[in-house]
């Protein structure tokens, strides 16, 4: 009597188990046939291992199929690694998502007060900046043989003749620099102290002048010992910089150090060779929007502009703890009796073309805008920890699990940030999906030819056939992106090499020797042999 009842539930547990995703999705794998070169791709992959230095490194690596979208190879797909630059995909990809390809920064000159017959602007000057990364007079498409369209501080040059144009003769009050569209927090956390003087930490600030990055012009000495020479561009005046700069011998090659001072100063030190040419350093600006007050305060001087005030930095504060509403609070420059006056404006080049720039060269700057700026679309906020919770949820509404991908900046130079291959490879696949995919690969670099890695797998079989962007901190190398096998196929990958003991070109060429392997010996899967059949006569 009970055993009909017992085949009863066996036998729909067995059709509940059959029907299930995960019992399906096993049943596909089965069917899938076996790729050919899965033994000789193992193969380089022991073999770029067996370097005594790549032994004892951490390695991630998942390839699959762009088109069936069934894993390929496998390594540690599913443990976190420090992810570095690789960090700015997710960025990137939420930037296009919820802003679009077309969207565009708008940079604005403007005042409270009012302009007279003669020409007196009886109030503040404000230069208002809502992020734009690219307010460098960048040449659009980025051309990486020539940059730069002439002088980098050309758009803020045009925006002060279109303000004599319309009669400005004298500026009765100060000239502000206002990047109070993000909350002031320059800097994010997990970023080392060693970053910040350098120009590839720059500052982030909603004014984006050249990068926030400062030119420093380094000359020798007349001999050996002397003191050697520097200065800073485009103004001398800025006293964040200290120098303890020598005269080396002719033979010696150029050294320098930056150090953090007490008094919160940078150090730079260091030795030219003697007859040396004048060697520009990159360095970051502290604080971007009182540099950029002063040079728009030194432009409309020379341009015969009277300046009575001062310049000076107008910053945003941060919302107070748990509040979502509010948007960041920051103190009036100038009363706001009188109308807002927009005097001068400047628009960016559309999205696409600085994601392009940002992917190519690798741009930390411009990737920690881009989160903060969908914060302030979306939100109000334009602060980080509001760009990472719409990150957060954006990744979990495309599929990405949550604990997946840890990241607390949106450039990658946090050593904090953890990710998964298998994320980085969903973010990939959801990329190939949308209606601006394609042009955002064609916004990574590709190996052999352009970007960050233009000098990386020059005359293999990799070359010009991988798309990807890179990642390189200490002790860590990334890439990840698209491939085009030598037999046509198309592949998503993502790999990474972490605790790298070696110099960073040592965790290059593992990775490198990877993706030549993987472009080389991962052909299409196997067709199946069909078998012939004796034919019957019939008398």
């Amino acid at each position: 009597m009970r055993r009909e009842p017992i085949r009863s539930i066996v036998f729909t547990l067995l059709i509940l188990i059959a029907s299930s995703p995960a019992f399906a999705q096993k049943s596909k794998k089965k069917s899938v046939r076996k790729r050919t070169g899965i033994a000789q791709f193992q193969e380089a992959v022991d073999a770029a291992l067996t370097d005594p230095t790549a032994q004892k490194v951490f390695i991630g690596v998942l390839i699959v199929d762009a088109e069936t979208k069934q894993p390929i190879y496998e390594l540690n797909a599913d443990r976190y690694f420090t992810p570095a630059s690789n960090t700015k995909l997710f960025t990137t990809t939420l930037a296009m998502s919820l802003l679009g390809p077309d969207y565009r920064f708008r940079t604005t000159i403007e005042t409270h007060g009012t302009i007279d017959s003669a020409g007196r602007l009886r109030g503040d000057l404000v230069l208002v900046g809502r992020g734009d990364p690219d307010f460098s007079n960048r040449r659009i498409p980025y051309d990486a043989a020539n940059p730069i369209d002439g002088d980098s501080d050309k758009p803020l040059g045009e925006m002060v003749d279109e303000l004599i144009a319309k009669g400005l003769k004298e500026v009765d009050g100060d000239v502000v620099g206002d990047d109070s569209y993000f909350p002031y927090e320059p800097y994010p956390d997990g970023w080392a102290i060693g970053d910040l003087p350098e120009d590839y930490g720059a500052a982030v600030s909603a004014i984006c002048f050249d990068d926030n990055g400062l030119d420093i012009k380094v000359t020798p000495g007349d001999q050996v010992g002397a003191r050697a020479w520097a200065s800073i561009e485009p103004w001398p005046g800025y006293a964040v910089y200290d120098f303890d700069l020598t005269t080396g011998t002719a033979d010696s090659a150029p050294d320098f150090h930056t150090l953090i001072e007490a008094s919160g100063k940078y150090l730079i030190r260091g030795s030219v060779p003697v007859g040396h040419a004048t060697i520009d350093l990159g360095a970051a600006m502290p604080d971007p929007a009182n540099y950029t007050a002063h040079v728009l305060k030194q432009m409309l001087m020379a341009r015969g502009v009277r300046v009575t005030g001062e310049a000076r930095a107008q910053h945003g504060q941060l919302p107070p703890p748990d509040d979502t509403s509010t948007q960041p609070q920051s103190a009036p420059t100038v009363s706001t009796a009188t109308p807002l006056v927009v005097l001068a404006e400047h628009d960016s080049p559309p999205l696409i073309e600085i994601v392009r720039v940002l992917n190519k060269v690798s741009q930390n700057l411009h990737a920690e805008i881009l989160l903060r700026t969908v914060a302030k679309e979306k939100t109000g906020i334009g602060s980080l920890s509001a760009g990472l919770q719409i990150e957060q949820k954006f990744l979990t509404s495309i599929g990405i699990p949550v604990g997946d991908v840890l990241v607390d900046d949106g450039s990658g130079l946090s050593r904090e940030n953890l990710v998964t291959p298998r994320a980085v490879v969903a973010l990939l696949e959801y990329v190939e999906q949308q209606p601006w995919g394609s042009a955002f690969l064609s916004t990574l670099p590709v190996a052999g030819l352009d970007g960050t890695l233009q000098h990386r797998m020059i005359d293999t079989p990799a070359q010009g056939r991988i798309q990807a962007k890179t990642g390189s901190v200490a002790r860590t190398q990334a890439m990840s992106g698209f491939a085009t096998t030598v037999n046509g196929e198309h592949l998503i990958f993502s790999m990474f090499d972490n605790h790298n003991g070696g110099p960073g070109r040592v965790a290059e060429k593992v990775l490198d020797a990877i993706a030549v392997a993987m472009v080389q010996d991962l052909g299409a899967p196997a067709k199946p042999v069909k078998k012939k059949h004796a034919s019957t006569k019939h008398k």
